[in-house]
Formats: C-alpha cells, structure tokens, sequence
C-alpha cells in the first residue's frame, strides 16, 4: 500500500513552508525601519489603520482572484480573536510604543513574544517543548537581548513605551496560539484576509485622526504606510500563516528571533549604520539560536506524535521543523 504522502512531496512541503518563513521574517524585519519612518508623520491609531486598509484591500483581491468565501464557521472564533488582539490591538500599541523608546528597547521586549507563544502553545495548544527548540530560544532570546542593549539609546527608557511594547508582546503571541487552530479550518489566505479586516474595524475610531493625518503627512511616510499595508501585512501574515499550518506555533515563534539580525543588516546596508560589536554578536546568536530551534529532533517518537489541537503529525509536518 502506498503511503499518502511521498518523500518528494514532503520535501516540496518542507521547502514551500520554509520559503514562506523566510519571506515573512525578512518582511516583518523591514517593518520596523517602515514604521519608525512613517511614524513621525502618522499617529499610533492612524498609522494602524491605513496600514490595515491597504492590508485589507490587497488580500480582498486576492480573494476574489483566487475565488476564495467565506472561512467555515468553525475557524471564525480563532480568526475574530487573532483579529482583534494581534492585526488591530497589536499594531496599535507596538506603533505607540516604538513612539516612546528606541529602537533596542523596543526589539528586546516584543521579543518576549516567542516565550510567550511557547508557554502558551504548550497550555492550550499540547505543543510539545522538546530540548532543542528551548535550548534555541535560550539562545536567540541571549542574543536579542544583545541587540536592544548595544542599540539602545542613552537616558532611561520611557515606562509607558515599555508596558507599551509588553502588551504588543502580549497581543502577538495570544493572537499567533488563537490563530494555530483555524488554519486547519480555513486557508492561509482565509486566516489572514479576515483577521485583518477584523483589525480594520476595530481600528476605525481612528478614522478621522487617518484623514488629518493623510492631509498633512508628506508623499514618503504615506509610501511607508501602503508599504506596511500590501508587503509585511497582506503577503508576509499570508506566508506565516502558510508556514504555521504546517509546524507548531512553538516553532515558528521562534523563527521570528531572526528579525532583529535581519534588521541590524538592514540598517546597516539602507541607512550606513555600522553596527557595533555587540550587535554583531547579538545578531548571530539570533541566527544561531533559530537554527537550533528549527531544526529536526533525531527522536522518532517526536516526530510522531501527534496533540490534541492539530492531531497526528504528517511527514510533511515533520519535515516542516527543519529550516
């Protein structure tokens, strides 16, 4: 009898899930520099929701495109609730936040957010919490820390930005664990397209303060916005959530540890910013602590196993661990 998934299908699974993880991280990187640039010319609120205005139009003509409907009823829960907490609470107070502290500050707690998905994956979602993928956290997270510290800016860091970015923290990761269980409901496009319309109108009180904003903001920081809106909202939330159906939300929040290498590299090759020692360091241990996380556990009874949220794992979700 022939298995149901060959291993060149598995392999292509394996590669399509690990390119959309790549697109999306590399995406997620360039928002931060987008969202500090349109920042000084947009507030909070108003930035959130032109970004998901753009986030929302852009998916809905995907939709059409591609023909998708409706999500079935049993992933709307999941989609309402990572709409309201991770598209529309989560974008307005890390906006809020990267307003009141700098940069490293703002990187080293939103980066708690990958905790804070394991802990929570394993609550409520039976992730598992196998000894590399903690093991790759301790080291990514050392080397976040690394970052914020050396890009830290001088003086003491605002207390409301930092709750601020806390609670963003917060909002991302109850967002990513309430999203895990629709994806094997409805589709990636689905998940997101939805979830971001969801954010859009909880973000709607900030319409008029969007239309002042536009009026006065100049050409570049409105470029910025529909930037954020098509490319790290429309296609980078679409490809995560394609990767995440395919692995535990454990997992891939801890791919996003590479986002504050990505952005050091970033700075430095588009704005000149040489980054010190320190951040060099940082960086790899970012890279070097999602290598380990990501990659495939010898054990097979781990890659067997199964839990109660997403049941059996397939070999294309085996093969999905590694980068």
């Amino acid at each position: 009898m022939m298995n149901a998934t060959s291993p060149a299908s598995a392999r292509r699974a394996d590669l399509l899930a690990a390119g959309a993880a790549t697109v999306t991280v590399v995406l997620w990187a360039s928002a931060f520099v987008s969202i500090r640039s349109a920042g000084a010319a947009y507030s909070p609120g108003a930035l959130a929701l032109g970004r998901l205005l753009a986030g929302s139009v852009t998916l809905g003509a995907l939709c059409l495109v591609r023909g998708e409907g409706w999500p079935p009823r049993a992933a709307r829960r999941g989609i309402a609730i990572s709409g309201l907490l991770w598209f529309g609470f989560y974008m307005v107070v890390l906006n809020w936040g990267e307003q009141q502290v700098d940069a490293g500050t703002a990187a080293l707690v939103v980066n708690i957010g990958p905790l804070l998905i394991a802990l929570l994956g394993s609550r409520l979602l039976g992730d598992a919490m196998p000894p590399r993928l903690l093991a790759g956290m301790a080291v990514s997270f050392a080397g976040a820390v690394a970052v914020g510290l050396s890009m830290s800016g001088e003086g003491g860091s605002s207390v409301l930005g930092v709750v601020l970015c806390l609670l963003a923290a917060v909002g991302y990761a109850a967002g990513v664990v309430a999203q895990k269980p629709a994806l094997g409901r409805a589709s990636a496009l689905q998940v997101t397209t939805f979830g971001c319309l969801v954010g859009t109108v909880a973000c709607l009180p900030f319409a008029g303060q969007l239309v002042h904003d536009v009026a006065n903001a100049p050409a570049t920081a409105t470029l910025n916005v529909l930037y954020l809106g098509v490319f790290p909202t429309a296609l980078a939330f679409t490809t995560w959530a394609y990767a995440l159906a395919r692995t535990t939300a454990s997992r891939m929040g801890a791919t996003t540890y590479a986002v504050p290498a990505l952005v050091v590299a970033m700075s430095w090759l588009s704005l000149d910013e040489v980054p010190a020692l320190l951040t060099l360091a940082g960086g790899a241990l970012c890279l070097a602590g999602v290598a380990v996380s990501r990659s495939r556990p010898r054990s097979k009874a781990f890659r067997d196993t199964g839990n109660p949220a997403t049941g059996p794992r397939t070999p294309a979700d085996n093969q999905a661990t590694r980068p």
